[in-house]
């Protein structure tokens, strides 16, 4: 039986959140109102909307964070709710107070629960005084950097340095000696005041193997608080969660009894109303211990993981979020909730691992995902993939009835993904979800690091795809009577194919049986009964008549035509380049330093005339939410700097020149 609840509900967001909430208030009967920027003006989330609002210019601050316009428009389009997804204005106290101050329910905690638990400091402090033990650590308000130095030495290194406000790994950073503390201390605080308007800080002690693991609870405004069970979110790279999974491996009933306990208590303490999670630090060099675990921060929102725990409760979260905030009782008490089977999702971003996960911006010539499965996204063909937002393309889930299982589904779900157009995590992924410590359940949130250089390491294209590239490239119909018949010779086709930054120069032989052969790569590649229907092409390899398959698409781009080829679980994208664009031509970057992506030059400590050293850290530009460091890819003397503090940069500009080597 479904409980009376709006009418209408505005989603202040934008995205796979934004759709994700769209489709459950839809099915609940509820009217939708989208709001949406200038670059999301044909955006997934306004098309599935039942009706959208413009509110500003594409920067955040200028739209997703000007909670007057998202007030406005709620008003102005008769809903009576806000729905505020995660990020942006999502734990931002004085928005909640504005949004009831109208007249309009907030889909969410209390501005007094956000404020209680929104500054990491004030929370510990606060959890405490409840009882839930805590990371040992300094959060007071002094802020001077000799004196958090002291109190890091005080502490003991290595310290986790973090933001008070916000969350997402924004404003962290690990310190493992005394003399980086100072550039470390700087760098953090200066993303935290980008991040949140608050370079405020507090030092904990970093636990040697930690494991993330967090408690998702809720509490409505009758007074009753239940968990959810517990999501193991220890698989990080830079503090941001990569793979999360529910339930967490090595969990015994104790010591969940002990971490759900903490949880729910910590929810009380603070009268705690919708959906929340509760995050700890657990020790995680040996089996998990109900003495082992500490409180690090609460997140007064729904988690961007919050799917795995609706496929191990089968409870929609977005759903209880609606009910609670309409003012009904939670749906079920806790014997009610019980944990079936096993989840994990995988976080899909445009990205270049090969690049330190650089996020890439471009336009996605072609996104399709395997049939199995759930997978949540904002985006489709043809959508880009824009400098303003988070770069995430989709999240994987899948649920399974037990562990094994599901993660062998997720590693089928990774591999059977194509997107064209844009460089992706999506292998990256798919080798950590088969990672050795990662299947065996032990691991913590240093896995990622110590494993980097297996993870990422670029296998060699195979022949095979260049192969049917080419043939893809060159438009070669294999059904066309006669393709290689010539009077004298063989017909043959030179080709010259990019991918990844590397040339491919090959000669495609057509046999007057129908066989094609290419040659100028290791060894020749023979093919015999080529066929290609719709977006599907398949071939019979080498002499043993091995059977080959690939789903591929061609688009025409001013650079030339892109030729993606998806085949045994990995995507490559080749471009066939157009001479007449000059694309063909490449520039001698190696006495430069090319903006990585579009993004905002933060800090620069180079002049022209200084001498550097290779790898000396040159700048630090913000793009998508996060910093990457600029850095020196030689040794020499710098002859122009070519970008200012503050300036807004276009992928591949050059922003540093060195001067030419003496002859």
């Amino acid at each position: 039986m479904m409980h009376a609840c709006f009418k209408k509900i505005l989603i202040a967001n934008r995205g796979e959140i934004a759709c994700r909430v769209i489709r459950t208030a839809h099915r609940m009967g509820i009217e939708t109102v989208a709001v949406y920027s200038d670059a999301d003006r044909n955006s997934l989330h306004v098309e599935m909307a039942d009706e959208a609002v413009h509110i500003g210019p594409s920067p955040v601050g200028e739209s997703y964070l000007v909670g007057e316009r998202i007030i406005a428009a709620a008003l102005e389009t008769g809903a009576e709710a806000i729905h505020p997804g995660y990020g942006f204005l999502s734990e931002n106290p004085g928005f909640v107070d504005a949004v009831e101050a109208a007249g309009l329910v907030f889909i969410g905690p209390s501005a007094d629960a956000i404020r209680a638990m929104g500054l990491k400091d004030a929370a510990k402090d606060l959890m405490q005084k409840a009882g839930v033990p805590v990371v040992p650590g300094y959060q007071g308000s002094r802020q001077e950097p000799e004196f958090l130095a002291e109190e890091a030495e005080r502490i003991g290194y290595p310290v986790l340095i973090k933001a008070r406000a916000g969350g997402g790994g924004k404003g962290m950073r690990k310190v493992e000696r005394a003399q980086d503390f100072a550039d470390a201390l700087k760098s953090a605080a200066r993303e935290a005041s980008a991040a949140f308007g608050d370079p405020h800080v507090l030092i904990e002690k970093f636990i040697t193997a930690p494991r993330h693991i967090e408690v998702q609870v809720f509490g409505d405004s009758h007074g009753n608080v239940v968990h959810l069970f517990e999501r193991d979110c220890s698989l990080q790279r830079r503090h941001q969660k990569v793979i999360e999974e529910a339930p967490a491996p090595g969990m015994s009933a104790e010591m969940r009894a002990a971490m759900t306990g903490a949880a729910v208590k910590a929810a009380q303490a603070i009268a705690y109303r919708g959906a929340g999670t509760i995050e700890f630090i657990a020790d995680g060099s040996g089996p998990l211990r109900p003495d082992g675990f500490w409180f690090m921060e609460m997140n007064t929102r729904l988690q961007v993981e919050h799917p795995v725990t609706e496929m191990i409760t089968g409870i929609d979260l977005v759903e209880w979020q609606l009910l609670v905030a309409a003012g009904a009782p939670l749906p079920f008490a806790q014997p009610d909730i019980a944990i079936t089977g096993h989840a994990f999702e995988a976080r899909l971003y445009a990205e270049d691992p090969a690049r330190d996960f650089i996020p890439v911006t471009g336009r996605l010539e072609h996104l399709e995902f395997p049939p199995e499965g759930r997978f949540d996204t904002g985006v489709r063909t043809g959508d880009a993939i824009t400098p303003f937002y988070d770069p995430m393309i989709a999240k994987v889930i899948t649920h399974g009835p037990d562990r094994e299982t599901a993660l062998v589904t997720l590693s089928t779900m990774l591999d059977g993904t194509h997107v064209a157009g844009t460089a992706t995590n999506a292998a990256f992924l798919s080798a950590l979800s088969r990672q050795p410590g990662f299947v065996a359940g032990a691991f913590d949130t240093g896995l990622i690091e110590r494993e980097l250089a297996d993870l990422t390491a670029a296998a060699a294209v195979p022949e095979e795809h260049v192969a049917l590239a080419a043939i893809l490239a060159l438009g070669i119909d294999p059904d066309m009577p006669h393709l290689g018949w010539r009077a004298y010779g063989e017909a043959f086709h030179d080709v010259r194919l990019s991918a990844r930054d590397r040339a491919y120069e090959r000669c495609l032989s057509l046999g007057k049986n129908g066989g094609m052969t290419l040659s100028g790569g290791a060894e020749p590649v023979a093919l015999e009964n080529v066929a290609i229907a719709g977006g599907e092409t398949s071939a019979r390899l080498g002499p043993a008549r091995k059977h080959i398959s690939a789903r591929f698409v061609r688009v025409p781009q001013a650079s030339g035509l892109l030729v993606s080829v998806h085949m045994n679980g990995r995507t490559e994208d080749f471009v066939l380049a157009d001479q007449r664009s000059g694309a063909a031509a490449e520039a001698d970057e190696s006495r430069a330093v090319i903006a990585p992506m579009t993004g905002t030059i933060v800090q620069l400590s180079v002049s022209a005339g200084d001498v550097v050293e290779t790898g000396q850290k040159l700048g630090v530009m913000e793009a998508m939410k996060m910093e990457t460091a600029l850095v020196a890819p030689l040794s020499g003397r710098v002859a122009s700097v070519d970008c200012a503090e503050g300036a807004t940069v276009s992928d591949g500009a050059v922003l540093v020149t060195f001067e030419d080597e003496p002859s």
